[in-house]
This record gives structure tokens, C-alpha cells and sequence, in this order.
């Protein structure tokens, strides 16, 4: 089977599905496996890397489309590259089906078996595979670190001779995989640190990590069976942004990484929220590529707003390409290796195993993923 992986070729992309220690693995369960030239620079992997490990290297980026069995990316496809790809082609990659509509039917219609990478269910099976947990627990390293270069003073408490520096007061909303990270890494570096999640059950975890957890009493919140916070009503999310108002007017930084799956995040900071931190301040806006959690923030910009340093950034786990790849990658080798079958050497569709039904999108000429169909089709 002719496994294919094309360079990836979003602005600014360095991160690349599969390293050479994972080309390795896959060369040796039977699978012809061609990348495009350059396709590892970006996290500083040569072409001889890959080679040396029983890979072939292409120039020819039609042809890797057009003749491969089985596409292994990390952005999502082109529609002209869709286009390109054989029926009956496998593609593996994140999607955002729920919002590439586009897309799902472009795949649909050339025949691709596609598979959402942002679909892994969470299941301890599967965790293994799971590139959104994996991705945001560098996210919310990440986070931390940019905040720590934009203040103008340090995380620790520190005693000197010239006198006792005080530690840093930092905010984290969301305790989800990034925001357990965020608070772990500002913990490290000495900060004081405080964090709210709409799931009580995080509390605990967020007081092993050594933070304060604010209370705010929200009524039925919970998580979802895929391990998500739940949608809040309008009114929760009010309750919640006049409790935490306190909180975040006496912190130095604020990092926020509330979001719902497959919707625009909720805005739980309001722009005179922000006014009202001390300038110098920084907040760290997880959400901005998609909607923001914070008023004012600006996707991919960092902006100041009454003297706070408020970024935006998106794609954080891409500054740490060469980590994200690896952890990236060993996701993708772990879900084309559960269904690889070891005798005929083919990556096996089987609507029967236990983690692939739920994030295969198309299949076969169908939108095969129930959810997602009904979004095709305009139902709610």
C-alpha cells in the first residue's frame, strides 16, 4: 500500500506529520511510503533522514496526490488537491468537519475515505491517538512562555539584598488538557496561580497541580460523555464573567482556553475587564483564532488595549515544531498501526472497530459520520 506525505504549505507551517523515527516504523510493517522533498524541514528533519529509513523522496506533488492509497497530512486538503486524489484514496488529517462543508462534500464526491483527526473519540483505547489533547497540552506550555516574555517582570518570588520580589499573579480559565498544562508550567516558574473550570470535578486536579481553584457556583454545568465542558447558557456565562471580574483585575497574567468542539468559543471576558487589569498586564487569548474568549483580541496579532499586552496568537503548538511533531506524529502511527493489517499490508476500514467509525467522515461516495451528515444536510 502507497502511504504519501505531501509538505505541508499553510503560511508559516512547520510542524510535519510524521518524523523519521515513525517513517521507520511504517516502512517496516510493508508499507511503500513516498514524502515530498523538504516535506521535514520545517522541524529540521532532512530528506536523508527519511531515506535512510527505507522512504522514498518525490518532486512531484501531483503525483504523490494522484497515486497514493493513503495520505497521511496534518492541515487540511485543498479542494484542488481533492481533486487530484484517486477514489477509493484514504485521507487522514485534522478537517473541521463541522465547519468545512466545502470540503465534506468535495471528499464525498471524489470517493476519499476521510478521516478527522479532531474526531479520535476520548477513550482510554484511543488516547494514543488523540492530536487535539496532544497538541493543546504544548499549547498550554506555550501559552505561559509568551506571557513570561511579554511581562515586564518576573514569574518567581525572589529575596535579595535589594529587596523581596513578590511572585507573579496568574489567572487560568479552562482546566481542561492546555489549561492543566498553563497552570503546571506557571507553577514551575513560580508564579501564584489561580484557575476556574465550569466542570467541578477539575478541582481537584487543579489544586494537585498547586493552584487555587475559584468557586463560582453556576448551577448544572458537567462535562460531555467525550470529556468537554458543556455549552453554557447566556446567564451562567454572565454569573461567570462578574465572578471571576475580581480575580482577574489582580492578576498580572490572564490565559484563557474555553472551547466548545465544532463551535465558536464563548466570549467570557469583556473588553472593560481587560481596562481594568493593571497595564503591564498580559492576557493570553487561546481562542482567538476561532472567535476569542476575550474581547478585543485579535487573531494571530498581539494588541494593547488601555496598556495590556493582549496576544492572540494561533497554531501555538507550532512554536515548538520539533516537539509537536514528534508527539503529532506518534498519533498518526498509532492510528494507521490499529488498523493495519499485518498479512495483505492495507490499512483496513472496518465500521465495526471501536475508534474509527467516529471519525470517519466520508466513505465510499457517503458522509458516513451521522453528526456531520446532519450538518450537510442543514438540520440543527
Amino acid at each position: 500500500m502507497r502511504i504519501a506525505i505531501p509538505k505541508e504549505t499553510h503560511p508559516g507551517e512547520n510542524r510535519v506529520p510524521i518524523t523519521p523515527d515513525a517513517a521507520k516504523k511504517l516502512c517496516r510493517m510493508g508499507a511503500e511510503l513516498v514524502i515530498e522533498a523538504g516535506m521535514g524541514l520545517g522541524s529540521g528533519f532532512t530528506d536523508a533522514e527519511y531515506t535512510d529509513v527505507g522512504a522514498a523522496v518525490s518532486n512531484d506533488r501531483n503525483a504523490l496526490f494522484s497515486e497514493a492509497d493513503v495520505l497521511l497530512r496534518l492541515r487540511k486538503p485543498e479542494l484542488a488537491e481533492v481533486a487530484m486524489m484517486k477514489s477509493g484514496c484514504i485521507h487522514i488529517s485534522y478537517l473541521d468537519p463541522f465547519n468545512e462543508h466545502e470540503l465534506v462534500e468535495a471528499l464525498r464526491k471524489q470517493g476519499v475515505t476521510s478521516i478527522s483527526m479532531e474526531m479520535i473519540p476520548r477513550t482510554t483505547r484511543s488516547q494514543k491517538m488523540d492530536a487535539l489533547s496532544s497538541q493543546a497540552n504544548l499549547a498550554g506550555y506555550v501559552m505561559v512562555m509568551l506571557a513570561a516574555a511579554k511581562l515586564p517582570r518576573i514569574f518567581p518570588m525572589m529575596m535579595t539584598p535589594a529587596g523581596t520580589l513578590k511572585p507573579a499573579k496568574v489567572f487560568i480559565i479552562g482546566a481542561g488538557v492546555a489549561g492543566l498544562q498553563a497552570i503546571a508550567t506557571a507553577k514551575r516558574l513560580g508564579a501564584k496561580v489561580t484557575a476556574f473550570d465550569t466542570r467541578p470535578v477539575v478541582a481537584e486536579q487543579v489544586r494537585s497541580l498547586g493552584a487555587t481553584f475559584l468557586d463560582i457556583d453556576l448551577g448544572d454545568t458537567g462535562e460531555t460523555s467525550g470529556g468537554y465542558a458543556k455549552e453554557l447558557t447566556p446567564e451562567q456565562i454572565q454569573i461567570q464573567r462578574d465572578a471571576q471580574k475580581d480575580a482577574i483585575a489582580e492578576s498580572d497574567v490572564l490565559i484563557t482556553t474555553a472551547q466548545v468542539f465544532g463551535r465558536k468559543p464563548p466570549v467570557i471576558v469583556t473588553r472593560d475587564v481587560v481596562e481594568g487589569m493593571a497595564p503591564g498586564s498580559v492576557v493570553v487569548d487561546m481562542a482567538a483564532e476561532t472567535g476569542g474568549n476575550v474581547e478585543g483580541s485579535v487573531p494571530n496579532e498581539t494588541v494593547d488595549i488601555n496598556g495590556v499586552t493582549v496576544i492572540g496568537q494561533g497554531n501555538l503548538s507550532n512554536e515548538v515544531c520539533r516537539d509537536a511533531s514528534q508527539m503529532y506524529s506518534s498519533n498518526l502511527f498509532n492510528l494507521v498501526e490499529d488498523s493495519w493489517d499485518k498479512e495483505t499490508n492495507v490499512f483496513n476500514i472496518d465500521f465495526e472497530h471501536d475508534i474509527l467509525p467516529g471519525c470517519i467522515i466520508t466513505h465510499g461516495g457517503e458522509v458516513t459520520n451521522e453528526t456531520i451528515k446532519k450538518i450537510q444536510a442543514g438540520e440543527s
